[in-house]
């Protein structure tokens, strides 16, 4: 049980780093920037949706072998983290790019990178 939530953590992490290196890029290379803007409110509630599934369903598996270690806490922080990028940051950075509130915009746009960052290093720890 404890390789299948290996496992979990590990597609987690492929696919932030597929996302944040090669999709997020690849969407303002392709597309204007008004489309890639619409692409991309579009696309980011689904990546933040399946991650946090993923991290669920780590967490639940963590109960059922009673393997409540940092490593849980840790899986815990992670998806608390993807619930507030979701639901809080995410309409927060629409809301700013809507109203042209650019320097807002750039602060809470780089508060999102560095938490995707924080994610991404906290998988890696737990892959260790």
């Amino acid at each position: 049980m404890e390789n299948l939530i290996q496992n979990i953590l590990a597609i987690c992490l492929g696919m932030m780093i597929f996302f944040s290196f090669v999709l997020a890029p690849m969407i303002f290379k392709i597309l204007d920037a008004e489309n890639a803007g619409k692409f991309v409110r579009k696309i980011f509630p689904y990546y933040y949706f399946i991650n946090l599934v993923f991290l669920l369903i780590a967490i639940i598996l963590f109960f059922v072998i009673s393997l409540i270690s940092i490593n849980f806490y840790i899986t815990l922080a992670l998806a608390i983290s993807f619930i507030f990028a979701q639901f809080i940051l995410m309409p927060l950075i629409n809301k700013l790019k809507d109203n042209n509130e650019e320097k807002k915009f750039k602060y809470a746009h780089g508060a999102s990178v560095a938490i995707n960052f924080i994610q991404m290093l906290g998988l890696i720890y737990l892959l260790i």
